[in-house]
């Protein structure tokens, strides 16, 4: 299955890329399609202050499990 980009609601600006059941340890997500972060690899720290807003309020259930990350 090839990947494709989803999103949790059709109002979120967050991007997540769906690379098929067969894909561990990958939790790929992007602002706009092009830029991808890994969420284990990359959160909070390669993200600017406005995306980890973003993501942390799409997505208060990701910003709770990587509390200790903060």
């Amino acid at each position: 299955m090839p990947s494709k980009w989803m999103k949790n609601n059709t109002e979120d600006i967050i991007w997540w890329l769906d690379n098929g059941a067969d894909t561990k340890g990958e939790w790929v997500f992007s602002f706009d399609k092009k830029r991808r972060f890994n969420m284990f690899a990359d959160y909070p720290w390669k993200l600017t202050s406005e995306q980890k807003e973003v993501l942390d309020r799409e997505n208060p259930y990701r910003r709770d499990f990587f509390s200790s990350r903060q």
